[in-house]
Parts: structure tokens; sequence; C-alpha cells
């Protein structure tokens, strides 16, 4: 348990969602994870144990249940009235450091399972055809998990790492931070494809639409700001 050692809400406030694996954890409860398998293939890079006690720590702390499934012999996580008055702070503090700390992002901070989950979850499937899509995606600057494959029906995307065996209807090859770039609206799709080497083929009429399906951030409209002299204060 903390201890700050003050009486001032928002120190209490942060030591409940000050640690970054809590304020992810969050953020893939308010995009509909409820199992402990769904927050383990939307962050790849946090181990069972930390996740394991991430989850204890917030239920400890009255912002979510947990429940048992007997039928199907599993557990969920649900938000309580705690977790849910968290979403408009989480959706504040994502579009302030959209603004403000993203010139700080850095290549390192990107990973590609991460990001490929954000990718597959925001695919506009309205704006593809009926029927099934099938989308291969192949990264062309790393060596490791480069290859991922999209499966669209409907409103449901699936995310395979291993080849499932259709045909594929679009061919995406891109360095992670261009598909990147793209995801957050720095830059669109047929900018990159013209100057960072996306390079898109396969069906014409999803490469003549692309630019209405593409995976984008619900973030990608906030633009980043600059810090000037002008902004800070002078005592």
């Amino acid at each position: 348990m903390n201890n700050s050692g003050s009486l001032c809400p928002a120190v209490k406030a942060a030591d409940m969602i000050g640690d970054r694996w809590i304020l992810l954890i969050l953020r893939e409860f308010f995009m509909g994870a409820s199992r402990y398998k769904d927050f383990q293939s939307a962050l790849p890079r946090i181990s069972p144990t930390v996740l394991s006690n991430r989850l204890k720590q917030m239920e400890t702390n009255g912002m979510i249940i947990k429940k048992s499934n007997a039928s199907e012999k599993s557990t969920e996580y649900h938000l309580t009235r705690c977790g849910r008055e968290l979403a408009p702070l989480i959706d504040q503090m994502s579009r302030w450091g959209l603004r403000w700390a993203r010139r700080r992002i850095r290549d390192e901070d990107l990973d590609a399972g991460s990001f490929m989950w954000d990718f597959h979850r925001s695919l506009k499937t309205e704006e593809l055809p009926d029927g099934e899509t099938v989308i291969s995606v192949n990264f062309s600057d790393i060596e490791t998990h480069n290859r991922w494959w999209l499966i669209a029906q409907a409103d449901t995307v699936d995310l395979c790492t291993d080849d499932p065996g259709k045909d594929v209807d679009l061919y995406i090859s891109s360095s992670l931070a261009a598909l990147a770039e793209i995801w957050m609206g720095d830059i669109g799709i047929r900018d990159a494809m013209d100057e960072d080497g996306v390079m898109i083929t396969g069906s014409s009429h999803l490469m003549r639409t692309i630019s209405s399906w593409i995976p984008q951030s619900r973030y990608a409209k906030v633009r980043p700001k600059r810090i000037i002299d002008d902004d800070v204060a002078v005592p």
C-alpha cells in the first residue's frame, strides 16, 4: 500500500492510478477487455506476474471486481463505479499526452504486438465490402513478429501471427514507424505511399478506397503542440 504522507486528494488519486501499467489496463477496460487473456494480448510487454499484481491492486482499491464464470470455467474482471468514473480522466490524459509529449515518442517506444492490437481493432469495417476481407501486413524493418494477418468479417476483426491459410485480398508492406505514423494521423496513406516507401498491393477496390477504411487512432486528429518561450511564464 502506498503511503504518500499527504492528505491532498490529487496525491491520493495518483497513488491509485499513477502506475503506467494500471493506466494501460484501464484503457483496455474502456476498450472492452474483461478477461486476463484480453489484457495479455493487448499488452504483450507486461509479464504475467505484473498483470496479476496490478489486477489484484485495482481490485483492492475498489476499481474493479472479479467474477468467476462456472459454466465456462473462466474469470472475468469488471469495472466498478469507481473505475468507470476514470474514463473521462484517461481520455483527457491521452489527449494531453499527444499534444505535449508526442514529440518525445521514440522508435524504441514502438512495439509491433501492441501496435498491431490497436491497429486491428480500429479497422473501419463498415467501409469494407460484405463478406470476408483478409489483409496481410509485413514490417520490412524488424526481424521478429514482422508478419500479421487481419481477417475482417462484418464488424469482427481477428488478428493472426500465423498464416491463416486464406486468400489475401490486400498486402501492406511498410516499416513499423511509417505505419504507426499513418495510424496516428501524422501522414495520410496516399502521401505515405508516395514518400515513406509504404507499398500496397492487391484488390483494386480496397486500394482505391483505402483512405476510408485504413485503421486510425481515435486520437488521430489531436495535433502535437510545441512548447515555446512565450508559453513559459516568467516569475
